[in-house]
């Protein structure tokens, strides 16, 4: 059973988001907050496995909340909660370790799928979105030269990392390379291992900063 914790400062929201998880047979919200600081306090006492954050709380922001969250020992996976409005605040959640975010007048599918997939490691963010935040605000690529991270890298971990970089799922970039999607799975967590990161969101964050995949121009 997926636990949830379901942060944001609007009753309705809380409200929605639970009838629509609890509606499935394997997920179950097991606190609500509607400040960042409650988010925190509950993220400790109910011990949920995937937090739904808001950005825009009273008390302590979401990204505040989320930094907090994260800092702790095994912590659970963070999904932050946004708008269009929001590219900045959600890049910098990122940063802060969030797994990714989800658009808040998204699908319902939308919502159980990214509460799903934070427990696998799977991509939580819309391609579209993902180079957009990561393009706009990631800093300058380095001047020249492979990055000495990614050296560990083999060619095959390479080509996924560059894949994942684009916003593909590993359902996706097991179709473009004609592999399995088992196969891909491993190739990520081995990317995760070598280059000491959380998940797949770091690793493209990574590989845009440090300029391993090209950032497109404004």
């Amino acid at each position: 059973m997926i636990r949830v914790l379901i942060a944001d400062d609007q009753t309705l929201v809380r409200t929605g988001f639970r009838v629509i998880l609890e509606a499935e047979g394997d997920i179950t919200v097991v606190a609500e907050a509607g400040t960042g600081t409650e988010a925190v306090r509950q993220a400790q006492l109910a011990e949920p496995d995937v937090v739904l954050m808001d950005i825009r709380m009273p008390e302590l922001d979401g990204l505040g909340a989320t930094e907090e969250i994260l800092r702790r020992p095994d912590p659970p996976t963070v999904v932050v909660l946004t708008t269009f409005d929001q590219n900045e605040y959600v890049y910098r959640a990122v940063r802060a370790g969030a797994a990714g975010f989800l658009l808040k007048d998204a699908p319902s599918s939308r919502l159980i799928a990214a509460v799903r997939a934070a427990t696998t490691g799977d991509s939580l963010i819309e391609p579209s979105i993902t180079r957009r935040l990561v393009e706009r605000f990631a800093a300058p690529a380095a001047p020249a030269g492979p990055p000495p991270e990614l050296a560990a890298l083999t060619d095959r971990e390479r080509d996924v990392l560059r894949a994942m970089s684009r916003g593909l799922s590993n359902a996706e970039i097991a179709a473009e390379l004609v592999v399995a999607e088992t196969t891909v799975k491993t190739h990520v967590a081995r990317i995760l291992t070598k280059l000491s990161l959380r998940d797949r969101v770091q690793a493209v964050v990574l590989a845009y900063e440090s300029g391993f995949v090209a950032r497109r121009g404004r």
